[in-house]
This record gives C-alpha cells, structure tokens and sequence, in this order.
C-alpha cells in the first residue's frame, strides 16, 4: 500500500476527468497545450531554418564578424580557426545538439525543483529573449546561450504534462499525442514561409523578432491555460508519494541495447539533419529555385520537406494499418526500422546523384523533390518507430531517463553534422553526399544486425 492510498482525504493532482472533452473530444488542457507547442516549434524552427544562412550570407563575413562579442575568442580557441561556412557549419552543430541534451537537464530541474509549470514558464521566458537578442548582433553567442537553456527547460517538461492529462487507462491518451505532433508539423511547415521569407526577403532581424513575438504569444496562452492543466507533482503534499518501480531481471541487457541503439540511430539521421546545414547552403548557391518568373527563398525548401513528411507519415500510418487490417503479420519496430534505412539510402543516393548530373551548372529541383520523398518515408518509419521502441524495451524503473538517453542520438547526429557540414567548402559536391549515402548505410547495416542477433532483447517475452 502506497502513502496515498492511506491518506484518501488529501486532495492529489487529478488527471482531466473522463467527460472533459471540450476540444476534439479531448481535455481543454491538449488544446491549449498543442497551441503552445505550436508556438514554440514555430520559434525554433525558425531558427533551424535561418541560423545557417544568416551565418553564411551575412554574421560571419569579415566585415560584420568582428562585432560578436566574444566570437573571435571561440573561433580560435575552440573552432581551430575556422571561418565562412565552416565555421556556420560547425556552430549550428553544436547548437543543434545542445537543444537535444539540455532537456535531460530541464527535466531533472523541473523534477527536483522547478516543477513542470515553473520549467516551463522559465523556458518560454529565456526563449523569447533568445530571439529579440538575435536582433543584436554582438549578443548573438548570448542569443544562441539563451535558447539552449529555454529549450532545455521546455521540450521535454510540456510534453509530460500532456501525458498528465489522462489517467492509466485512458484510451484517449494515444490519439493525444498524435494531436499534439500534428501541431509540431503545422509549425515546422509555417514557420519557413513566415519567418524565413522575412529574414531573406526584409531583414535577418526581422525573421528572427518574429519568432520572438510568437513565443511570447505562446507563454502568454500557457499562463492562461493553468486552471485546465494537470497540478505539479511538486505540489503535492510531503505525505503523498508514489511508489516507484524497482529494477527486474534482464534490465541490464536493455539498459545496453538502448546505449548500442543511440550511436547507431544517430549515424541513419545524418542525411536528415543535414537539410538544416549545409544542405541549404547547397540549395542557396546552386538550386535553380525560379518558379513562375520568381525566385523561391531558399528556406522554403525546409517547408517543401516538412509537407512531405507530414503527408509521408499519414500515408505510413494508414498504410500500415491497411496492411495489418488485411490479415498480414505487421513488420515489428526492429523491421520498420531496417525498411525506414532502405529509404533513407535511396534519399541520400538522391542527393549524390542531383550533384552527380548537374556538374558546374544549377541544379534542377527533380532530384531535391525525389530526396525529400524518399527521405521523409524513411524519417517517418525510423523517428516514432524509435521513440516506441525505447519505450517499449526500456526498464520500468529507468522510463523517463531511457528517453532521455533516447535523445542523446540526435545530440550525436546534430554534433556530426556541425563537423561533417564544414566538408561541404572543402570537399568535391559529389563526394560530400556520398559521405552522408555511407552514413545511411552504416545506420541500415547496424540495424539489420540489431534485427538479426537482439530482437530477443526487444521481445515482449522477454519482459515477463
């Protein structure tokens, strides 16, 4: 018997009652929780979108460079010296894979000290004045400092309190979280055609303020959304504690499959985290992106890609369904995962041929369309396939942190693809995707191995 289970008289935080289900059948709570999300992956993403090409069109020419406090020193002292496009290259990795480490360390705030509300609120507060800072140009370090850490406190933390929303046995709750990512890609599809038209077409500044605006409208929609939230677990009273989980036989096995999976994960993402690098610096200088008499901004490839994995990933779960509806033995996650790397192959081979064919002149944008294809069915099986995976095989006792080490594989292929992007000034066009076409195979291989020699590991007779 639990603590709380003595105490029925103190008042716990509840999940949101059965009935409640003012939005899409759903609590009120996902509502303002999606909308929120929204916002503030329409700031980061446009970021993801603009950083590099801020970085390579304008910050880091000579002339401008010299005025970010502090960059001189890193560049030397931690860069080696590099400058231009490498050194882009090099500082969106490393931002990029901060934002995927920091969570685990928001988490632990937000555990220990913070609670979700408080980790949030401070998260969306740091965020916002990331991005006015990027409107001036010696805070860019700062700038770049300050959405590290809001990211970190917000990622993870919001996410959590939608899955506070439902009970143990809601059946709403999977429905939720699809929900909830249908909001993510809205955002990551918006937020190239709003804010990276603005920061190519009328002023970096004005891109980046305006992601700044829609994190602030989004903080302020959370403060709102408080009474249709689940309480702080940090509130609850001294005398209410849940017993935890204790660890069972055969975690130790899992523990070491999950580290195995994330090097091995993070080496298949390189292609797809490339399109945030160097890959738009490719787009911007070689694409041919007329269209109807008008040049395209180069961002919008970033919104061309999210709409094909949003419509990819619909189209992978109907046909799944489909395809286990019918009577057919459905692939386990291992196997979607091997089927997920065939496509990415594929992609990557696209990008080495668009090169291959277009020589010095511009490249037409058949083969960019057939990568983000190909590349977007292999996203759409790897990434949630994953993210079930280590869910499922993860031990009971170590859930929350299993996911967090999950998170790691992209602190990997974002840090790889800082130091892999800056090949791309260095080293022949061909050549360079060629690299990410290995990298896809080297990720294919590992997990037709895993599918060969662990699926025991992974099996759900192996939890009981």
């Amino acid at each position: 018997m639990t603590v709380a289970e003595a105490t029925p008289d103190i008042e716990l935080p509840q999940a949101a009652p059965d009935h409640d289900r003012a939005f899409l059948g759903h609590p009120k709570g996902l509502g303002y929780l999606a909308f929120v999300e929204g916002c503030e992956r329409f700031s980061y993403y446009s970021m993801q979108t603009l950083l590099t090409l801020y970085m390579v069109n304008y910050l880091l020419l000579p002339e401008h460079s010299g005025s970010v406090l502090g960059l001189g020193w890193l560049q030397q002292n931690w860069y080696g010296g590099k400058t231009g496009q490498p050194l882009a290259s090099d500082i969106f990795g490393n931002y990029t894979a901060l934002v995927y480490l920091t969570p685990i360390l928001g988490g632990i705030l937000a555990d220990k000290w913070l609670g979700r509300r408080g980790a949030l609120v401070a998260g969306g507060l740091i965020m916002s004045l990331g991005h006015f800072l990027m409107a001036i140009q010696p805070a860019f370090l700062l700038a770049l400092l300050c959405l590290i850490v809001g990211v970190g406190l917000f990622k993870g933390n919001i996410a959590t309190q939608v899955g506070e929303l439902y009970g143990p046995d809601d059946l709403r709750r999977a429905m939720a979280f699809q929900i909830f990512y249908i909001a993510i890609q809205v955002s990551v599809i918006v937020a190239p055609l709003i804010s990276g038209t603005l920061g190519e077409n009328v002023g970096w500044h004005y891109g980046f303020g305006c992601a700044g605006v829609v994190m602030v409208l989004g903080l302020l929609l959370y403060l709102k959304a408080r009474p249709h939230l689940p309480i702080d677990k940090r509130d609850r009273p001294a005398t209410a504690r849940i017993e935890e989980p204790s660890f069972e036989k055969g975690d130790g096995a899992r523990i070491a499959a999950l580290l195995v999976l994330v090097p091995a994960l993070a080496v298949s993402l390189l292609p797809n985290q490339e399109i945030f690098n160097a890959y738009l610096v490719w787009a911007d200088q070689h694409f041919d992106l007329t269209f109807l008499g008008m040049k395209v901004p180069t961002s919008w490839m970033i919104t061309l890609d999210s709409a094909m994995s949003f419509v990819t990933l619909v189209g992978i779960t109907w046909f799944w369904k489909w395809y286990g509806d019918s009577g057919r033995p459905e692939p386990d996650e291992l196997g979607k995962l091997v089927i997920g790397s065939v496509f990415t192959v594929v992609g990557a081979l696209c990008l080495y041929m668009a090169a291959l064919t277009a020589g010095s002149g511009k490249v037409g944008l058949l083969w960019p369309v057939l990568f983000h294809f190909f590349n977007s069915m292999g996203f759409g099986h790897v990434l949630p396939v994953s993210l079930a995976l280590v869910t499922k095989i993860a031990p009971r006792k170590l859930a929350a942190t299993s996911v967090g080490i999950y998170y790691l594989s992209f602190f990997l292929a974002n840090y790889v693809v800082g130091k892999v992007g800056g090949w791309y000034s260095t080293m022949p066009i061909e050549q360079f995707w060629l690299v990410h076409v290995g990298a896809a195979v080297v990720g294919l291989v590992a997990f037709v191995l895993f599918k060969l020699f662990l699926s025991h590991r992974f099996s759900d007779e192996a939890r009981a």
